[in-house]
Parts: C-alpha cells; sequence; structure tokens
C-alpha cells in the first residue's frame, strides 16, 4: 500500500470536482469537495484510518459515501484509480498550478478551458497580462488583477508550510514515535511548538529510559528501534541521514523532519534549545553569562566548572522550568518565546495567564448549506455540540455576495424560523447546544452594509466584513471599515485585514484606527482560526488587548469538521498576549450575550 497524506488525497479529490465540473456533472463536483474539506481537517491519517479498519473505516470520515471510498481505497493501494486517469487524459489541465490560484474553482477552471484553452500556469499568466480574461462572464478587471497577483504569490514560494496543513501529520508522527518500547518523551519542538502560522520544518525531539547504553551500532536498544520506526515510516519519500542520536527525512509533500535521541537529564535544555526562536535564546543566552553561566542544548553549566574541565553534570536542564529557574525566570509558554517582552515580564514575575487551550464555549463564525457552506445547520450544531462547544452562530453570507449565494432580508427570515426549528429539536434530544441567529453581513464599498437595519436588529450576532474593493486606499479602506463598524447593531468584526496566508496579502488598513474605534464604538474583533487566515496576526492582537478592544476566537467552520481549527486561533490569541478575560467567548451564553450588549451600551 501507498502512503499519501491528507493533503495529497484532498488534492486528487479536488481536482476530481473540477475535472466532474468540466463534464458538466451535476452533485460530484460539490461531493468531492466536501469529501476533500472533510480529509483536510481530520485529526489522523486517512492511511491509518484505512490500515486499522479497511474500506468499512473510510465511511466514518464525513460525507465519505460508496463511491468516494472506493476512489479512495484504490488511490491508497495504487496511488491513482481509472477515473482519475480517465479525466485527466480527456482534459489534459495542470490543475495542480491553477488551483494554486487563490479564487480559482470549478466553475472558473472550466471557463476559462472552454473559453481560452488555458491549461496551464503559463497559458493562465498570458491571457491575464492580454487582458483576455476581463472579457469574459463573471470575471472582470478585478478577477483579471486577482490572478496575476496569485500568480506573483504562487511564483515567491516561501517553502513553508501552514500550521494547519502539517499539524495532523506531526501528531501522528509523535504518537507512532511515543509506542516504541522505552520511549519517555516525544516532543515537537521550532516553530511548530511556538505555534507559528507557517512550519519551515519538523524537529523532533525524544528521550529513552537507555540512553546510557548506546553503543553507537544497530542494536536492541530503544533508539535504534526508534531511528528504524523513525526513517521507515511510510510519509518518508527519502532518507537524508540514519543514526541512533540523529536521523533525517525528507516527507512525500517535500517538508523536512528530523528526530534527536536525548539523555533525560538534558532534555528540558535541549527543548528549551531547539524550540527558540533564535531572537529569544540570543537574549536568555546573554542572561545566562552575565550569571557566570552558559547554555547550551547539553544544560546549563556555571562557567567556573567548565573552565576546569568539571563538566559532566549540568547545573540545570531535566526540564525547562529548571533551565528557566536557574536564569531567574518564570517558564514561558513557547508561543510567547520572540523576544518581544517576554523575558523582561518572566523575570518580573509577570507574564499574562494566557487564555487555555480547550477554553471556548462558543464559535460566532459558522457557515451553512444555506450559502457556501458544506453541511446543514443541524450537522454543524450537532458537530459543534460533538466538540464540547456550548453554542454557536450562523453567520451566513448575505445577498451582496453572490458567488455564495448569500441571504437576503427574505432569505434571512426563512433561516430564522429554521434555527427556532432546530434548537427545539435539539433540546429535546441529548444535545444541549443553542443555536444563536446571525450574519456575516458584507461591507459595501461606502461602508454601508447590504442588509437593512430592520433585519439586522432582529438577530443575536451581526457581524460585519470586507470581500470586495481589496484595493482601496488605506484611509479608504480604514474609513470604510469603521463606518461599518459604527452602526447601532454590529457586534463583531470578522477577520479585519482579509489576507489569506501565501495566497493574499492583507488590504491596506490602519489597524490601529480599526483598534481604537473597536474600543470606541462597542465592536469585538475576531481572530479568525482558519489556517490560511489566522487575521488578526499576533502583533495586531498584543495591540488590541492592550487598547482594551475585546476579541472573539471563531473557526470559520464551512464543514462539520472544521471546528477543530479552533485551537489554532487560540495558539494565534496565545501568541498575541490574549488572556480568557480578553476572549468574549470563553463566557456561557447568556453572559456572553450580556457581554455585548454591555460593550454597546458603555458607548
Amino acid at each position: 500500500m501507498r502512503h499519501l497524506s491528507n493533503h495529497d488525497i484532498a488534492r486528487v479529490l479536488n481536482e476530481m470536482a473540477v475535472l466532474y465540473e468540466m463534464e458538466d456533472v451535476e452533485f460530484k463536483p460539490r461531493a468531492y469537495e466536501r469529501v476533500a474539506m472533510s480529509i483536510e481537517a481530520l485529526d489522523r491519517e486517512v492511511t491509518d484510518i484505512y490500515t486499522e479498519g479497511g474500506i468499512k473505516a473510510l465511511h466514518t470520515i464525513p460525507n465519505v459515501g460508496e463511491g468516494i471510498a472506493a476512489h479512495i481505497e484504490l488511490l491508497l493501494k495504487k496511488g491513482t484509480f481509472p477515473e482519475y486517469e480517465r479525466l485527466k487524459k480527456k482534459f489534459p489541465i495542470k490543475l495542480d498550478e491553477l488551483m494554486g490560484i487563490g479564487g480559482l474553482g470549478p466553475k472558473s477552471i472550466k471557463t476559462l478551458y472552454r473559453k481560452l484553452k488555458i491549461k496551464d500556469l503559463k497559458g493562465l499568466e498570458q491571457a491575464a497580462r492580454e487582458h483576455k480574461i476581463d472579457k469574459l462572464a463573471h470575471f472582470g478587471e478585478k478577477s483579471e488583477r486577482k490572478i496575476l497577483k496569485g500568480i506573483e504569490f504562487l511564483k515567491k514560494g516561501t517553502g513553508r508550510f501552514l500550521l494547519g496543513s502539517i499539524d495532523s501529520l506531526v501528531r501522528a508522527m509523535e504518537e507512532r514515535l511515543r509506542r516504541v518500547p522505552g520511549v519517555r518523551h516525544v516532543t515537537t519542538a521550532g516553530s511548530y511548538r511556538r505555534r507559528q502560522e507557517t512550519i519551515g520544518d519538523i524537529d523532533i525531539l525524544v528521550s529513552v529510559k537507555d540512553m546510557g547504553k548506546l553503543s553507537f551500532r544497530r542494536d536492541g536498544s530503544s533508539a535504534s528501534k526508534l531511528m528504524d520506526t523513525f526513517v521507515n515510516m511510510p510519509e518518508v519519500s527519502e532518507v537524508l541521514a540514519h543514526g541512533l542520536t540523529k536521523s533525517m527525512v525528507r516527507l512525500k509533500d517535500s517538508i523536512q523532519a528530523d528526530v534527536r535521541v536525548l539523555p533525560e537529564n538534558v532534555y528540558g535544555a535541549a527543548l528549551q534549545y531547539f524550540t527558540g526562536s533564535k531572537e529569544h535564546n540570543v537574549e536568555v543566552r546573554k542572561i545566562a553569562i552575565k550569571k557566570g553561566l552558559k547554555l547550551s542544548e547539553y544544560g546549563v553549566f556555571a562557567i567556573k566548572a567548565l573552565k576546569h574541565k568539571n563538566i559532566k553534570t549540568p547545573v540545570a536542564g531535566r526540564t525547562e522550568e529548571e533551565v528557566y529557574k536557574a536564569l531567574g525566570m518564570e517558564w514561558m509558554p513557547p508561543e510567547l518565546r520572540t523576544a518581544s517582552g517576554e523575558i523582561e515580564a518572566a523575570r518580573a514575575g509577570k507574564l499574562p495567564k494566557l487564555i487555555p487551550y480547550g477554553s471556548l464555549r462558543g464559535d460566532l463564525q459558522v457557515q451553512s448549506n444555506w450559502t457556501d457552506g458544506h453541511d446543514t445547520i443541524e450537522a454543524m450544531s450537532k458537530a459543534a455540540a460533538t466538540a464540547g462547544l456550548e453554542y454557536i452562530a450562523i453567520t451566513d453570507h448575505t445577498k451582496g455576495l453572490a458567488m455564495t449565494r448569500g441571504l437576503d432580508e427574505k432569505r434571512l427570515l426563512q433561516q430564522r424560523k429554521e434555527i427556532d426549528r432546530i434548537n427545539k429539536k435539539l433540546h429535546a434530544t441529548r444535545y444541549t447546544l443553542q443555536v444563536l441567529k446571525g450574519t456575516e453581513c458584507n461591507i459595501l464599498k461606502d461602508g454601508k452594509l447590504d442588509l437593512a437595519d430592520s433585519a439586522l436588529k432582529k438577530l443575536d450576532i451581526v457581524a460585519v466584513a470586507v470581500h470586495s474593493h481589496f484595493n482601496l486606499s488605506e484611509r479608504a479602506q480604514t474609513e470604510r471599515i469603521i463606518r461599518a463598524m459604527k452602526n447601532p447593531f454590529v457586534n463583531i468584526l470578522f477577520h479585519p485585514t482579509g489576507r489569506k496566508i501565501q495566497k493574499r496579502e492583507p488590504y491596506a488598513v490602519n489597524m490601529n484606527k480599526i483598534i481604537r474605534a473597536a474600543v470606541q464604538y462597542g465592536v469585538a474583533l475576531e481572530v479568525n482560526a482558519a489556517p490560511e487566515r489566522l487575521d488578526l496576526k499576533d502583533l495586531h492582537i498584543r495591540e488590541a488587548v492592550e487598547a482594551g478592544a475585546k476579541l472573539v476566537i471563531d473557526s470559520d467552520a464551512h464543514a462539520a469538521a472544521h471546528f477543530k481549527w479552533l485551537d489554532f486561533g487560540i495558539a494565534q490569541a496565545r501568541r498575541g498576549w490574549a488572556t480568557a478575560k480578553d476572549v468574549l467567548n470563553t463566557l456561557p451564553c447568556e453572559e456572553f450575550l450580556k457581554a455585548l450588549k454591555r460593550l454597546k451600551n458603555e458607548q
């Protein structure tokens, strides 16, 4: 059997969605997109699910039916399947290139192929530069500029991976290593442990019980078994080094992964060193030197002892807490280690008590299949309850965003009635979740909203967001957003800068003014937890917290599997020094709704 990452499987299924769209097949494009989205959001590798339970286990993945399960099984066994090969032969398009451009989905790729014979990135760029695309229906000059920007982004290629795209892979690798007999600790360090938005490589640190007995040859030791397990993992495409204390591999998605085996008595020092950041470690080492100490991945040593060659036993090194204590500091959460004030706070005993993982009670940005979501309101509600949430707000798009089938006032009223029905049904069963009535209302170019106030005032949650006119000047964009925030019914500003990591730069906006407006007009700022957004970024979160603005952390779920993203949003908030008190949806539902009203009433 071949090993394919979840990302690889989802990529093929997304390509199938495009290929079926090219054939004008109804329903199947959407079905394959839904399964791809579910797989991207899984906590486990599909390969492991199939290995343990066969094709029946594939049916436990949300939205997977018999036909798609059969295709996934063939993909895992042979690396392809006949229907995929048939469609690729019929439509010789480089889908991996075209689908890398933000905004190009099945329908737009079909139009470009049929009207302009565009098959690859080169043809797409040429057509855009010759202004052929802006003449097509449903495209226009704005779409053409967006395509060129997307091509430019793709060409830059950072060589880094979204945290959310590799998280399940890293967890699966860690779990396999933990199962090796004799292994004590397994931790992935580096930018992954600091929960940065993108990850350059995977650095795994391991301690084993018989480290002191290593003979530096292939034997039956825990270290030897561990390294054999690591280099033979199904994700590995190339072994770069295979030793007893360090091995390096390149995975099939091109990211490099390293494993280091360490003695238990220096594991904490190594974890501190390899977690970083580089800037943080430089400052910590300076403090160590001033105290007559030397800090390295092997421990904390007294410089005098080093001079006398008495260096066998470090002053500290077994745990990170021990290392930092030896230097006169509190232990610092990895998310804060950026040399931006955390060291001074740790020395003074004034580190913030960061918002804990798993502390969110509600999710205020949830889309359903009423617009561009993939699941029903009821399915999303049950998934949220299963994820441990107490309440969600259904915030589908509004009429100004026609491509998502946005809701007008009439359909919004119908949806409110549907939510009442679902709440009644949920409360009659084991589900205690409360579904709130909300909207993700579109901000028009002039700052007005595309729904009437008479409709907005009947909702529990009114969130606003920018979905168009990204190219306005900083002044115009800022004034536009603030005008929307002044609306007396607006509670939340969604994804405030509009960025998509590695796909779209944030639009020009003065975040200092937006933050001040949030405080002035009683509007919470969203930390969007979707892996490609993570918007607000950490610096803006910290500025908002210091200014007294309130935050909400939302998944931006478009499918039932997306609620797991909330922890990425919490990580982002932690990197911005946010506490639970700064985040409104750590409150129970009734207290949350009261807090929203207080924000408005205090203005």
